[in-house]
Order: C-alpha cells, then sequence, then structure tokens
C-alpha cells in the first residue's frame, strides 16, 4: 500500500512570502533612513559625507531603528477586514483599554524621541540648540531650544500613534479575484511582483510628502499650545536637577521669562518634524503595500509546489485564523479564475478523507456565505426576554399564605399620564366634595343639582387640562437634550452618532473586524468553479450542486438586497446630521454586487439546463430577478455538454 502524501499546512506556504515581502519593506525604510542621513551630512569631506562605514551611516543605523520599530509594530498587529462597531465611542471603549494601545503609543514616542537626539547631534553649532550655553563671566546656563524640539518630536509621535489608532492602519485591505465584465483575465504574476509593488510606491511618494508636510504643520501647532502651558514648568525642574551635578547651572529652577519660539527654532522644528513624519509614512505605506501581494509565487498559487497542492489549500480554508483563511481564499478564487489544471485537479479529486475536493470547496464557500445572513440575524434580533425566577412554593411546597402574593407587574412600566391621573383626582375630589354635607351625603340629588354639579365639574377640568397634557419621562427628557444641544452639531455629536454605514458594516460583515473580500472571493470562487465544470468537469459530479447553489444565491442576495437598499436598515435617531458617503457603506456594498454578479454567472450558464436540474421556472424568475437579469434563456432539451447523474 502506497504510503499517504504529508499534507503541509497552508501556512508553511504563507509565511515564507509574507516574510520576503518584510524584508522588501524593511529595504524600504533602510533606503528612507540614509537618504534622510545624507540630507543631515555636512558634506566637508567628498568620501565621508556619504560612506555608509562613516559618520552618515551611523546615522542611518539610528534612523534606520526609528523606521523599523514602526514595521515591528505592523508586524505585530496587523489584521485583516475593518472595525465593526456602531459609533465611535464603541470603538474607543472596545479597543482604547488594550494593551495594543499603549504599544503603539510608546512605539511611536520613542522613536521620536531617538530621532530628537540624533538630529540635535547633526545640527551646526552656530544654530543655538546646544544644551548648555555661556554667556559672560563663563556662567553655564541651561538652554531651553533643544528641551522644546525634543518634547515636540514626541508629542508629535504620541499624536501620530493616536491617529494610527483612530484611522485604523492596522488594517490590511485585501484585493479580490474577480472577472470584470464576465470575461477572465490570466493572472501573469505582475499584480504579486515586486517591481509593480515599487512602482505603486513610487507614485505614493508625493502624497507622502505632502501628508508629511501637512502632519508636521499640525503638530507643531498642538506643540506649541500644550508645551507652556502643562509641560514646559515640570521638564524645565527636570533638566535642572540631571544636569545641576555636572555643570555649575543656577539653584533656581524658575523657566526663562520667554519662550524658545523664534522663527529659526520653529523651522528647525518643522524640518525634523517633516522627516520623522516621513520616515513613519514611508514604512507604513511600504508595509501596506507589499504583504497584501496576491497569493501568487511566479505566476503561480502559493500551493503550487507542495506535495499535496488541494490539501494544503483545503488546510488553509479550514483555518480559523482570519488572516490565513482570507489568503487561502483569494487564492481559490485565482484558481477559479485563472488555472485550468487546478481547476480540473479539484474536479478529480475524490478520495479524500472528509468528500471530495469540490464537496468540501462548495461547503466551506456556502458556509462562508452563510455567516452574512447569520450576521443579518443576530444584529436585528430582538433582545432575549428575562426569564422570571420559578415561586417559592415549587420549591418549599404548598404552604398556607399570610400576606398577599407579590405583584407581576412590570416594574419599570410608565406611570399613568399626568392628564389622566389628574382629571381623575380632581373628578373625585370634587364630586366628594359636592355630594358631602354637614349630616353626611343625602339619598338623591335632584336632575337640577346633578346637571349643575356635572357643567362645574367640566369646566374645572377644562381650565386644568393644558397644565398636563403633556407626559415628560427622564429618557425622553435626556433624550431631546441630546438632540438639541450634542448630536445637531457635526464635531460635538461625533462620537455618539450611529451613522448608517457603521450600522450597515457591523450587521453584515460582523464583528470585531469584518473582511469583505473575504466574502467576494467566496463568491467568486464558487461560481468560478460551477461555471468551469460545463467543460472541465469529466465526472459531472459539480451539477449535483449547481441547483442548490443557485437557491442559496438567491435566498442570500434577496435578503441582503432587502435588508441593503430596500429600508432592512432603517436611520438611527442618534443619526440626524446629514453627511456626504456616511448612508452607504462600500466594502457592504462590494459583498452585495460580488453575491448578484456570482449568481448571474450561474444562471446564465445553468439556465439552459434547468430542466434537467430540475428547477423550476419560478426559481428561475426569480433567480433571474434578484440578479438583475431580464431577458429569459429558452431551456434547451438536448444538453450534450453535460452528464447526467442518476
Amino acid at each position: 500500500m502506497a504510503a499517504a502524501v504529508r499534507r503541509s499546512p497552508y501556512k508553511d506556504f504563507l509565511q515564507p512570502a509574507l516574510q520576503r515581502r518584510f524584508a522588501t519593506a524593511t529595504l524600504v525604510v533602510l533606503a528612507t533612513a540614509y537618504f534622510e542621513a545624507l540630507l543631515l551630512a555636512r558634506w566637508s569631506s567628498w568620501l565621508w559625507s556619504w560612506f555608509p562605514l562613516g559618520p552618515t551611516g551611523f546615522r542611518a543605523a539610528l534612523f534606520f531603528l526609528c523606521g523599523i520599530f514602526v514595521i515591528i509594530l505592523r508586524i505585530s498587529q496587523y489584521h485583516p477586514g475593518i472595525r465593526t462597531s456602531d459609533s465611535p465611542i464603541a470603538t474607543l471603549v472596545r479597543y482604547a483599554p488594550r494593551w495594543t494601545t499603549f504599544e503603539t503609543l510608546f512605539t511611536y514616542a520613542l522613536s521620536a524621541w531617538i530621532f530628537s537626539l540624533v538630529y540635535l547631534g547633526t545640527v551646526p553649532d552656530d544654530a543655538g540648540f546646544e544644551r548648555i550655553t555661556y554667556f559672560t563671566y563663563d556662567r553655564a546656563r541651561l538652554n531651553e531650544k533643544p528641551i522644546f524640539l525634543t518634547t515636540h518630536l514626541v508629542l508629535l509621535g504620541i499624536y501620530q500613534g493616536v491617529r494610527h489608532l483612530y484611522s485604523d492602519i492596522d488594517r490590511l485591505s485585501l484585493g479580490t479575484a474577480q472577472p470584470s465584465n464576465g470575461d477572465s483575465s490570466k493572472a501573469t504574476g505582475e499584480d504579486g511582483h515586486v517591481s509593480t509593488q515599487m512602482r505603486r510606491f513610487r507614485d505614493q511618494l508625493p502624497k507622502i510628502v505632502v501628508h508629511s508636510l501637512h502632519q508636521s504643520v499640525m503638530g507643531l501647532l498642538l506643540s506649541a499650545s500644550l508645551y507652556p502651558l502643562l509641560l514646559r514648568d515640570l521638564l524645565w525642574r527636570v533638566n535642572m536637577t540631571m544636569l545641576r551635578p555636572l555643570y555649575s547651572l543656577p539653584r533656581t529652577n524658575v523657566p526663562p521669562a520667554n519662550l524658545p519660539y523664534s522663527p529659526s527654532t520653529l523651522l528647525r522644528c518643522l524640518a525634523a518634524s517633516v522627516m520623522v513624519m516621513f520616515a513613519w509614512t514611508a514604512a507604513n505605506t511600504a508595509f501596506s503595500l507589499l504583504l497584501v501581494k496576491s497569493p501568487l509565487k511566479n505566476g503561480k498559487p502559493l500551493t503550487a509546489d507542495a506535495k499535496d497542492p488541494n490539501g494544503s489549500l483545503l488546510n488553509g480554508l479550514k483555518n480559523k485564523k482570519l488572516s490565513i483563511k482570507c489568503f487561502a481564499m483569494w487564492e481559490l478564487a485565482y484558481i477559479a479564475r485563472d488555472f485550468p489544471d487546478r481547476r480540473k485537479a479539484i474536479f478529480e479529486d475524490m478520495d479524500r478523507k472528509d468528500g471530495p475536493m469540490w464537496s468540501q470547496v462548495y461547503k466551506i464557500c456556502l458556509d462562508t456565505l452563510h455567516t452574512l445572513s447569520s450576521n443579518i440575524d443576530a444584529y436585528t434580533a430582538p433582545p432575549a426576554p428575562a426569564t422570571t425566577p420559578q415561586q417559592a412554593e415549587t420549591a418549599l411546597g404548598d404552604k398556607p399564605r399570610t400576606s398577599a402574593p407579590p405583584k407581576e407587574d412590570h416594574i419599570f412600566a410608565p406611570l399613568p399620564s399626568n392628564k389622566s391621573a389628574f382629571r381623575t383626582s380632581v373628578s373625585s375630589a370634587f364630586q366628594n366634595a359636592a355630594l358631602a354635607g354637614p349630616g353626611g351625603p343625602p339619598a338623591s340629588l335632584s336632575p337640577v343639582a346633578k346637571r349643575t354639579l356635572h357643567a362645574a365639574r367640566s369646566r374645572l377640568l377644562e381650565a386644568a387640562a393644558p397644565n398636563a397634557e403633556i407626559e415628560v419621562t427622564p429618557s425622553s427628557f435626556f433624550r431631546e437634550l441630546a438632540l438639541k444641544y450634542v448630536l445637531s452639531s457635526p464635531l460635538a455629536g461625533y462620537p455618539f452618532r450611529q451613522t448608517r454605514r457603521r450600522r450597515l458594516a457591523s450587521a453584515v460583515l460582523g464583528s470585531p473586524y469584518g473582511e469583505p473580500s473575504l466574502y467576494v472571493n467566496a463568491a467568486s470562487a464558487v461560481s468560478g468553479l460551477a461555471v468551469s465544470s460545463l467543460r472541465e468537469d469529466r465526472y459531472g459530479h459539480v451539477q449535483r450542486d449547481v441547483a442548490s447553489l443557485i437557491r442559496e444565491l438567491t435566498s442570500l442576495g434577496e435578503k441582503l438586497n432587502a435588508f441593503v437598499n430596500e429600508g432592512g436598515m432603517g436611520k438611527h435617531w442618534t443619526d440626524v446630521v446629514e453627511l456626504e458617503g456616511e448612508d452607504k457603506c462600500e466594502e457592504v456594498e462590494e459583498v452585495v454586487n460580488a453575491v448578484k454578479h456570482a449568481l448571474k454567472r450561474v444562471i446564465v450558464a445553468f439556465e439552459p439546463y434547468a430542466r434537467d436540474l430540475r428547477l423550476t421556472r419560478g426559481e428561475v424568475k426569480k433567480a433571474r430577478e434578484v440578479a438583475g437579469l431580464e431577458q429569459e434563456v429558452e431551456v434547451r432539451e438536448v444538453m450534450p455538454e453535460m452528464v447526467q447523474i442518476r
């Protein structure tokens, strides 16, 4: 008996590819560091000003350390998918207490501090940035300019860390392998080639420069505002305490009267800010571009060189880690679109432990798409009612009750309206006062007396009614207060506003992360394999599942369309400010269009064989409506392309 072929895990092929991409991003950081080191060179010697083993190389190594911190941070925190939450304040509450938040802020602050030390060491002596200055009689004085520059760069690092967390820079925007206009364009490997990614990085350089300049100006304004208000006295005392044992400094810790905000100082701070911001932005851009290359190697799928390519691919598709599963699904979509040999291998792979390869791929893709429906059901499901505890009699037995049983009314039920309660009390009090006399109520009243009593009571109630018409509850009061003073403001109400875009992403893509490319590639892969089976499935195993595939895609497409486009997701009461782009979610729209396009491909290819697939005319008509097709195709009586399985 032949030995079973070892199935290598999918990560054995993905990890080397990712490591090569990490190395390429590191080279970009090194080139950026060497370029900035050249900018700070004094060019007093034609050799040592640029030679890597001289002072320039030492500065480049330290600058490289500042950039590599960002790469290490990205490696430890990268994730596919967008963060899904109903409001920004919900995102803040969920992610702010985590260790990764402190790690991000500390990484950028440490990188900025190291950069400030290197930059101060390269500033010319006549710039006035030495730590100790000497005036008359050789008396040493502490210079505030380097203190402000270092503080500014550290604050800029914290500011960049906050922007990093707010913009979710750690997210990887994975691609898709959808056919364009129904045609399958062959994958040549250019999307995953290093030269293509470097060309894209080069095209991003002007944007990186503009972004660095803009953020540097914002950071300088922030530092100039916070430094004298919060940090100046403390930092001055700390520096005086540390340097007084080394220099003959004054005993007083009072800072100078003038702030170090001269034009030359601010220009130096701005130049240093642009350099360090450029290093950070270049590192982040290179990492984001290079890591999301297509799962191809030399124009072939990553698992092409495996001993068991289908088994390794299945291992990735079944992996519980979202990043590995997304890359494996992306590779499957490429196979369904561009690689007929691998498609035939999937159709002909029958002797697997858990069933044929096609059956497992079909189930995995449909389970992935069913997640969308499950997410919608979970989001729209009403909260479970609170369970009432059993009565004490069931546990202690029947005993004689000595008091009235407890009330079972809802304790949080609203009180009767002020209007009805007031009217009832006034009416009863007025009638009792009228009927009561010195000797008690009379036995009866005359008709005239009754009419007079009724008219007086009505006039009194009408006069008191305007004061008791409006019912005010605490919830309605605070809601009106929030709508009037907080949510109506575009800036103040932003953290609490639950926009339709955010709620759509949470409802459809799930939480805490939702990766649209996973669902797009799943729909593209299963539909592409089904359509290709007409020519490449020699045994006709795929056609057994075509009818159920059409029904599942029809049901899912109808549910998504009803929820997203037909009012299934209403407008939240906090969404009171009309902002452009907040009404639609691009990621959800991409998923909806992918499901619709997959259904269109399958129904166009298999509608002529609907009778043999046991699809009714109603099912075909419904599928065409969901897919957006109009004209019907005549059903063929003879189907030589298909193999009927009885």
